[in-house]
């Protein structure tokens, strides 16, 4: 009985222990994105974010362009993040599947909800790359592109087209807004959920023309199509490999494995940022490490304000609003932009925020 008694202790305390670990990490999680501190310099909190009066404090309102003038690449560090990165994922394999890793007919998981399933269709095997697209690709300087209102009026256009290498997200419209956000594309990400935000879900003949026409300006870059992530864009997926196939778009087409989301979200996790999933932007730049030299970001910025108090839009070609704190969100976009800040300061990325200097 005694010793019954003993191990009933044990496991009550062994509970309780978890029990308050676990608070203490959400009490952590919270304090990180509530507080987002860059260097005992910028202090952006949900309540200042929200203020309609002003977002920061009167000495920081130049922090952003101070840090982008004096900006200078911190090699080793570089280095250092690739190499800690080939640890969890190597993006040159985790880039894409290929067509050996499937064949037609194959039933796989989705990676986000294991209890559903996707039958590999003809269309979609006829597409996957041979080899993976980023294979033995590297470049000097790389410029990965968010959609953040905050590129309007920045005039970064032609900066963003010098770089050898372009990353834009979510197969946004680049040639009304070409001074801001510059027309280069190399590799493009596409959610299946752009088919039925920004082409009407292929309702009718003028949606799919569209869509063919913006994706004949890509030539030979890469779309890349997370289409083993979560159910429900399944149709879209194959609406898209249907029409890429039915008018032989010359575009290159580009699958993310099954373990690169969790591999990267194992990357930031270990370095202690809790984020919940990786957003696009985020999964761009762990990617990118792996191939470029110098990575240049651009269009980041989870806040509806900027650095003065001026509005921003959540994307700057549409007027979509995005509750950026929300715990609904399956991401933590302040979170993720503090962390991509403190690596901007330490000379790791270029995090450019303002207008562009003009050469």
């Amino acid at each position: 009985m005694r010793s019954v008694r003993k191990r009933w202790t044990i496991c009550t305390i062994s509970i309780l222990l978890i029990f308050y670990k676990t608070k203490e990490i959400a009490r952590t999680e919270e304090h990180q994105e509530t507080q987002l501190t860059g260097d005992g310099e910028l202090s952006l909190s949900r309540s200042m974010l929200n203020s309609s009066d002003k977002i920061i404090q009167k000495s920081g309102s130049s922090i952003f362009q101070h840090s982008v003038e004096g900006w200078k690449i911190n090699s080793s560090l570089v280095l250092e993040i690739r190499k800690n990165i080939l640890r969890f994922l190597d993006a040159e394999r985790d880039v894409s599947v290929v067509k050996s890793s499937f064949k037609p007919g194959d039933v796989i998981h989705y990676v986000l909800d294991r209890r559903r399933t996707l039958n590999i269709s003809q269309d979609l095997h006829s597409l996957l790359p041979e080899v993976s697209p980023m294979k033995n690709r590297r470049f000097k300087t790389c410029a990965v592109v968010g959609n953040s209102g905050i590129l309007l009026d920045s005039e970064c256009g032609k900066e963003i087209d010098s770089h050898d290498f372009v990353i834009r997200c979510n197969l946004a419209p680049v040639v009304e807004f070409a001074a801001d956000v510059g027309t280069k594309s190399d590799f493009i990400t596409m959610n299946p959920s752009v088919v039925q935000r920004a082409f009407g879900g292929f309702r009718n003949e003028s949606d799919r023309e569209k869509f063919v026409h913006r994706l004949s300006m890509l030539n030979d870059s890469v779309l890349w199509i997370p289409a083993f992530m979560v159910k429900g864009g399944e149709k879209h997926v194959e609406w898209v490999n249907a029409l890429i196939l039915k008018n032989k778009l010359k575009v290159r087409t580009a699958y993310p494995s099954l373990r690169l989301i969790h591999a990267v979200r194992g990357y930031w996790l270990t370095n202690k940022v809790h984020i919940k999933r990786p957003s696009t932007g985020l999964l761009m730049y762990t990617l990118t490490t792996r191939f470029c030299d110098e990575i240049h970001l651009y269009g980041f910025w989870p806040f509806p304000k900027d650095l003065y108090g001026k509005p921003v839009k959540y994307h700057y070609y549409d007027d979509l609003k995005y509750r950026y704190f929300s715990n609904a969100s399956p991401h933590r976009m302040p979170l993720e932009f503090k962390t991509l800040h403190m690596l901007h300061n330490q000379g790791a990325l270029k995090l450019t925020t303002g207008k562009c200097v003009q050469q």
